[in-house]
């Protein structure tokens, strides 16, 4: 976490990417016919996803769980709706039987994404929804492709694959809205991207730590827009609504 506390105040100002997604979660959560119990935003960051819904449907405030106090610092939001927590360690007592679990840009973070997911959607209340929005394996294609051809260690996060995150849904918790998202971000070059990720305190998750020459040799491999009008990096997202059964 010390990463993300080092990068926490740009996070939370710069990640557009994120703010967008956010929105669009959250305009899918305006309608929802909600039950009693706790609304909780999971690795809620700097409150992206929780101020969203807060202008879309006013009066729902999600209690907000982040492992990062200085991130949650960000939201500005009332101490006694903030929770700091690791959630690998499963969800915190204030989220069980919750009416709406909502997550974005986090699940991928944890270290089992599949058993955590199950996990979320067994705590739902009957009649309880999940709101979700997750990276996906084939994001940062362009980045992947470098690595491979310069011959040195991909150091982007590992993510989930849908089909394995949709099998991991229990029985009785069923998807009401599945869509597979892409998004494509374009930079001025490789380097700016990977600076980008380093200042935000994030490193794309870094599995592996390149030498100099490694890095050279990464970006030389990168490949450029035409006209060398920077390169492109992709999102593939998956985003997820599903509701526990009643009974």
């Amino acid at each position: 976490m010390n990463a993300f506390a080092r990068g926490a105040s740009c996070y939370a100002r710069d990640a557009r990417l994120q703010q967008a997604v956010a929105w669009r979660l959250a305009r899918h959560c305006r309608s929802l016919p909600l039950a009693e119990g706790p609304v909780v935003d999971l690795g809620a960051g700097s409150g992206n996803l929780s101020r969203a819904l807060a202008a879309q449907r006013p009066g729902l405030e999600p209690l907000l769980v982040d492992n990062c106090p200085e991130l949650l610092a960000e939201a500005a939001v009332p101490a006694g709706r903030c929770r700091t927590w690791d959630l690998n360690a499963g969800l915190p007592p204030e989220a069980h039987a919750a009416a709406l679990l909502l997550s974005s840009f986090a699940l991928h973070w944890l270290q089992a994404p599949e058993q955590q997911l199950r996990h979320w959607c067994e705590q739902l209340r009957p009649g309880g929804w999940l709101a979700l929005a997750v990276p996906l394996e084939g994001s940062f294609a362009s980045w992947h492709q470098a690595a491979e051809r310069a011959g040195v260690a991909c150091s982007a996060l590992p993510l989930p694959r849908e089909g394995d995150l949709l099998a991991a849904l229990p029985p009785g918790c069923r998807p009401q809205r599945q869509q597979r998202l892409r998004f494509s971000c374009r930079y001025p070059s490789a380097m700016a991207f990977l600076a980008e990720l380093k200042r935000h305190g994030v490193n794309g998750g870094a599995s592996a730590q390149l030498s100099p020459s490694e890095l050279r040799r990464l970006l030389k491999h990168w490949p450029m827009q035409e006209q060398d009008q920077g390169v492109s990096l992709n999102w593939d997202l998956l985003l997820l609504l599903a509701r526990r059964d009643d009974s």
